[in-house]
């Protein structure tokens, strides 16, 4: 009794501490009376969220020329219905940063502008219907864009139409799906679809569950791209084979870049066809994760990578059919090798292809265990080329070892 009694008062204790510092903020924002402020950032994180108290917050921020505002709404149900965006943030016409996060809906009203609003977070919101593409169709001069779909109730259409945009960031994740109009939303996550205009973009990330993604026009200022695609359950066939030919779309349309950071998950579906341009041209750096169902993948892309000079691969099997190595290749990384067959009979083509290198390459693995150095040195001391520099060192371990062979 004596122990529950203490809980209730401890409870209270932290609830009265919460009321100070919610009224202390509020305080502060009465007395504070200089027109400008530059940055303000709002984290309300408990379950009872006071939308009246929040809407008085962020007027008054608004109201004093912010220029950027980072605004963060945490609730303890996911059913609740989000807190919806104050209006008068819409007309603030000095943010040149506004990055938004949690349980809010946005739903901007028929006409508004950002004329100086450049770079845009939009984290795990809710969205009214066609609210997205009106939401940037506000944003003439937005650069930067990341965009983390989650709270998605009820919209699985997005348009992002955005010609002054240079970087764009993408994260799909599996979530519960409520439409508030509508109760639950039946529809399938991956069911999204995603039509992008962008054609200045030189910065694409794309991080989660791939959906139907179409670049409406050829992204031919990319630099950087950067893919992380989760593995994919599919429950038909014809649902494995769409997803394929998305991964497959994907890689094509990056074709432009210099630098490629692609892993494109564990599905089984991959390992059955692929299509690819004549040439990724441009592109310099590749960094690949593979598995047993993607080396094919890689094979594509590297005979396609004429001017290749850093190649970076990240574990699992390596593919039985031989490699066309760039003769620009620079360098090579090999990481977390665990001296398995397959993983040899790679190394040693990559070795045996350095033949054809027109200047000298590094070559580095990182292997698990010490006692494969000296079965390593073996294996490959009778096919290094001359021009290649081969080092290898143990993952993890320390302080630092290294062995050159």
């Amino acid at each position: 009794m004596a122990e529950s009694k203490s809980k209730r008062q401890k409870l209270f204790a932290e609830n009265d501490a919460v009321v100070d510092r919610i009224n202390h903020f509020s305080r502060f924002l009465d007395l504070h009376k200089a027109p400008y402020l530059q940055t303000c950032r709002i984290t309300y994180d408990f379950a009872d969220c006071c939308s009246d108290l929040v809407d008085t917050w962020v007027n008054n921020v608004a109201a004093r020329e912010v220029e950027e505002l980072d605004l963060v709404i945490n609730r303890d149900n996911d059913e609740w219905k989000p807190l919806e965006l104050p209006h008068r943030v819409y007309y603030c016409k000095t943010l040149v940063v506004l990055k938004l996060l949690g349980r809010i809906m946005i739903d901007p009203p028929p006409s508004f502008q950002f004329p100086s609003l450049k770079k845009l977070g939009l984290f795990r919101l809710a969205y009214k219907s066609n609210s997205f593409f009106r939401l940037l169709s506000g944003c003439p001069v937005l650069e930067d864009l990341s965009f983390e779909r989650e709270y998605s109730e009820g919209v699985n259409n997005y348009k992002i139409c955005v010609p002054t945009l240079k970087s764009l960031s993408i994260s799909q994740y599996d979530c519960v799906q409520f439409d508030y109009d509508n109760e639950i939303n039946p529809d399938n996550e991956l069911n999204y679809k995603l039509e992008i205009h962008a054609p200045a973009i030189e910065y694409f990330q794309f991080n989660g569950h791939l959906g139907d993604i179409i670049f409406l026009k050829e992204l031919g200022n990319l630099v950087h791209a950067d893919i992380n695609i989760c593995t994919f359950e599919a429950g038909e066939h014809w649902e494995e084979e769409c997803y394929a030919d998305r991964v497959f779309k994907l890689l094509d349309t990056l074709y432009n870049a210099k630098l490629l950071s692609f892993f494109s998950g564990y599905s089984k579906c991959l390992s059955n066809g692929c299509t690819y341009p004549s040439q990724f041209q441009n592109l310099e750096q590749l960094d690949f994760i593979v598995n047993t169902w993607n080396w094919h993948m890689l094979q594509a892309l590297l005979k396609n990578s004429p001017n290749l000079k850093v190649l970076d691969v990240t574990n699992k099997k390596s593919p039985a059919d031989p490699v066309c190595l760039s003769s620009h290749l620079e360098t090579f990384y090999f990481n977390e090798v665990k001296g398995l067959e397959h993983e040899m009979e790679f190394v040693k083509y990559i070795l045996k292809e350095a033949s054809i290198l027109k200047r000298p390459m590094t070559c580095l693995l990182t292997v698990n265990k010490v006692y494969f150095f000296d079965w390593c040195e073996l294996q490959f001391s009778g096919i290094r080329p001359p021009l290649l520099n081969m080092t290898m060192c143990q993952a993890c371990l320390f302080p630092p070892f290294a062995f050159l062979v």
